[in-house]
């Protein structure tokens, strides 16, 4: 009989724990269905380390997801790998947008890169929008770098002498000017209090050494016999009177180009002597009433442009260029002007030269130089050009032997005007007189069709009726 008790007291307590493992795993999907992200964020601290002590609480903060049979070990490696994904793909960026770069624009189909000759403005000084901050230069032009919003400079990138390419950014441009130093406030002058301790020593001084035994100095060497020079050795100045000044890349492209041409081109160089009385009588007379109505000044260089496009239509050759085996003949004249300026020689060209009268002449010429001489001309405005005139009589040269503008085939050099006395009408007067010179390449043009030429130049500048009358 005590054995039947004692299996119905151990049969009723199975069947009462059997019922409370039933009902606790009808509760675990309820308790993680209820459970709220928030929750699970604060368990997913640093105390996440924790979880593995107690595997109860693992199981219930895993979302929805029946955890009976999954190790514990992986239920906390999922989580810690969603929590730092989350933390490391957050992208941090200002709002506030107060930074802009100013960087090197476009530069022409032809440049690739330039070098950052000089900064305008400092770091701390203010601009406007589109105001210059940096001058680049390259082989043909130099280019501004223009600030694209207005606002203060807080710094330069890059620095002078720096090789640049378009895009690379130049200065940082501040639009509010926060953040911005200009310049370092002096320190402060140490207080009496702070001197006083900064003289006070911190340690007794050492003893000092004892007193060591005479010794007789050393005997200093003998002097080396200084090398004099000998008599036919050449004395060169000492290094200190010479300046190195590395070169501009315009006078490098210029030194290039001058070095082809002397290389490539067979040249030859014909002269003539042009009277110049009847072009400054036409100057000196209609002058005023040029200026009143065009608002240009008549100068000697329109005549001599419109005496090239009569010349170049007389004789098409000298307008031509070799092209390997082939000669391509233009059938437009466009005339670059040499212009010398403070930072090397440019050519800007006049377009269509020859349906231009005196005054578009004039005017063309005239925006030109101002834009050499100020740094302002175009890639456009200098590529091309089929004949090249070169004034050197402006700074008072006489005779001189012009290089070709490859790949040009002839040039036309005007020189000074002297007085000279010459043979006119049997009697001897003094004349106005200017060499011309016309160099040319051998390979392609004749001397008869060169002489032809300038002979052509010499006929319409001294008689300009000619270009009225078309003889």
């Amino acid at each position: 009989m005590m054995w039947a008790v004692l299996r119905r007291k151990a049969a009723s307590a199975g069947s009462s724990n059997l019922g409370k493992m039933q009902s606790l795993g009808k509760a675990r999907p309820a308790l993680a269905g209820s459970m709220s992200q928030s929750y699970a964020d604060t368990i997913l601290t640093p105390e996440a380390p924790t979880l593995g002590r107690n595997p109860k609480l693992a199981r219930q903060i895993h979302l929805g997801v029946p955890v009976n049979s999954m190790p514990i070990r992986n239920v906390v490696s999922s989580l810690k790998s969603d929590f730092s994904t989350q933390m490391w793909s957050r992208s941090f960026s200002s709002d506030s947008g107060d930074l802009v770069d100013a960087v090197v624009p476009f530069m022409g189909e032809s440049i690739s890169d330039g070098t950052l000759a000089t900064f305008l403005k400092k770091p701390g000084d203010r601009v406007e929008v589109d105001e210059p901050i940096a001058q680049i230069e390259t082989d043909k032009v130099t280019i501004d770098v223009a600030s694209p919003e207005a606002g203060v400079i807080q710094e330069f990138v890059a620095k002078e002498g720096d090789t640049v390419e378009p895009g690379t950014k130049v200065a940082i441009i501040s639009k509010s000017g926060e953040g911005v130093t200009t310049h370092v406030a002096p320190s402060e002058p140490p207080t009496q209090d702070a001197a006083a301790k900064a003289e006070k020593p911190s340690s007794p001084p050492p003893p000092p050494p004892p007193p060591q035994p005479e010794t007789q100095p050393p005997k200093a060497a003998p002097k080396q016999p200084s090398s004099k020079p000998s008599a036919t050795e050449p004395q060169l100045p000492p290094k200190d009177r010479e300046r190195r000044v590395p070169m501009t890349r315009l006078r490098k492209r210029v030194a290039t180009r001058l070095k082809d041409s002397q290389n490539t081109f067979a040249l030859l160089t014909t002269f003539n002597e042009v009277d110049m009385t009847n072009l400054m009588k036409l100057r000196s007379e209609y002058k005023d009433a040029f200026l009143e109505k065009h608002g240009v000044k008549l100068g000697l260089m329109s005549g001599f442009v419109k005496a090239a496009v009569s010349g170049l239509q007389n004789q098409p050759i000298i307008n031509a260029v070799i092209d390997g085996d082939d000669i391509i003949y233009r059938d437009y004249i466009d005339i670059s002007i040499a212009v010398g300026t403070p930072k090397g020689l440019v050519v800007p060209v006049i377009r269509d030269a020859e349906k231009m009268n005196f005054a578009e002449i004039e005017k063309t010429i005239n925006t030109l130089a101002k834009k050499a001489n100020n740094g302002s001309l175009s890639i456009d405005e200098m590529a091309g050009g089929s004949f090249t005139i070169s004034n050197g009589g402006v700074y008072g040269s006489l005779l001189s032997t012009p290089i070709i503008n490859p790949p040009q085939s002839a040039i036309l050099g005007m020189h000074s005007i002297v007085n000279k006395p010459m043979v006119v009408g049997g009697e001897i007067k003094a004349r106005p007189m200017m060499y011309v010179a016309l160099t040319y390449d051998h390979r392609l043009i004749d001397g008869r069709e060169a002489v032809f030429f300038l002979r052509r130049i010499k006929d319409v500048v001294e008689d300009p009726r000619r270009l009225l009358l078309d003889i």
